[in-house]
């Protein structure tokens, strides 16, 4: 008899051959700027709770008041009975942060990109993507049947060129853009990318997922951070990272977001989000407009982080060592620093080199991204004595290589 699925252990044997083969670290313990992993405290460095707030005492407390209130779980579609007066509030919330005049949530980030994607464009339209741009948002492009045409990443020049090639062939059209490209750290050009959008009449939709709670002068993101919240765009963005809870969003409009109530199918035939994370990301907010020192705090420790790294990679000691192993820091201005390693091999030995030694960070392989890095997330929470033993670590691993 013939076995159908012979070929699932042979491609498990090519990701282990090529070190791309991946596993999940169970965290006993997670205190925000440390977590507990096979009995040993670590420096957490591989989070994405950019504010600190997954631990706040407040956040539980009010995530406990909504159980009690309204269950565990939504039980059903926001259009059936899973809609609850928290969720409305929530959605007001991200609108009045965002300065939008509505809001929709859905029950996770990925599902936000699939139910926007899929509802503004389809088999008659264009969709220019950057190459750099989150899984969701490329397979939201696949699933919408649009053509996809991906420009290079971040390149203007690029952009334009394929603008004035194929936009006239098509009906709609949309561009895709992360705001903080997630494994890299730097921030697409939105003001330019805007003005493309007008130029060509196409649509502009924004990943905020690693820029809401980041970026600007409040948090609300790229659009605060380049001044452009008065001009139309789609703005999406999850709750799952620096707001401390779970879910997604698309912020924008009244009328594309009444649009997406009716025609987001990620939206309309889901679960609504359940009462705890609905409060959880309420509260974050709510904090963030309240405490915005948070803000200030985590761009000093991703200063601090970046200057530390560059001291340690420009020393005489460990400037040769970094060149063979063709170690260096990518270009960021966000709370994400990566550093980039030669390959896969490389960045897995060097994860677990830091891990004997009290850090926890991301090894990031392929095909995740191009090229093997150490992705570092910093917190509010953070203190110079985390960023320091890193370094110190750091230093260590480069001479014992």
């Amino acid at each position: 008899m013939t076995n159908a699925y012979r070929w699932i252990g042979k491609s498990l044997r090519t990701l282990h051959q090529a070190h791309w083969y991946r596993s999940v670290q169970p965290i006993e313990r997670y205190d925000g700027p440390t977590v507990t992993i096979d009995g040993s405290l670590l420096v957490n460095l591989a989070s994405n709770d950019y504010l600190g707030l997954a631990t706040d005492p407040r956040l539980i407390a009010q995530v406990k008041a909504a159980v009690e209130t309204y269950g565990t779980g939504a039980t059903g579609s926001r259009l059936l009975s899973g809609h609850r007066p928290l969720h409305r509030a929530l959605e007001q919330a991200i609108a009045q942060l965002k300065g939008t005049e509505d809001a929709i949530v859905f029950s996770s980030g990925y599902l936000a990109n699939l139910g926007a994607t899929t509802a503004l464009v389809n088999s008659r339209d264009l969709i220019l993507s950057d190459e750099y741009n989150h899984s969701s948002l490329k397979n939201g492009a696949i699933l919408s049947g649009a053509q996809i045409i991906n420009y290079a990443h971040s390149n203007l020049a690029d952009l334009e060129t394929k603008l004035s090639e194929v936009r006239s062939r098509y009906r709609r059209c949309l561009i895709l853009t992360d705001g903080v490209f997630g494994m890299d750290g730097d921030i697409c050009s939105l003001p330019e990318i805007l003005d493309l959008g007008d130029q060509f009449e196409a649509m502009v939709m924004i990943d905020e997922a690693h820029s809401a709670g980041v970026l600007g002068k409040t948090g609300a993101g790229c659009a605060e951070h380049f001044g452009c919240q008065h001009r139309p765009m789609v703005q999406m963005g999850t709750l799952s990272k620096a707001f401390a809870s779970l879910g997604g969003y698309v912020a924008g409009s009244a009328e594309l977001i009444d649009f997406l109530r009716n025609r987001a199918s990620s939206w309309i035939y889901t679960t609504g989000l359940s009462p705890a994370d609905t409060a959880a990301a309420l509260g974050a907010i709510s904090l963030l407009i309240k405490e915005p020192n948070r803000l200030s705090q985590l761009r000093q420790n991703a200063q601090y982080l970046t200057e530390q790294i560059d001291r340690l990679l420009s020393s005489q000691a460990d400037l040769l060592q970094a060149d063979l192993l063709n170690l260096k820091r990518l270009h960021s201005d966000t709370a994400i620093v990566c550093l980039q390693v030669k390959d896969a091999a490389t960045v897995v030995s060097m994860g677990q080199y830091l891990k004997q030694r009290g850090i926890f960070a991301a090894a990031i392989r392929p095909p995740t991204v191009p090229v093997s890095r150490l992705r570092l997330s910093l917190m509010a929470t953070h203190a110079p004595d985390h960023i320091d033993r890193f370094i110190y670590v750091l230093a260590d691993w480069l001479k014992s290589v």
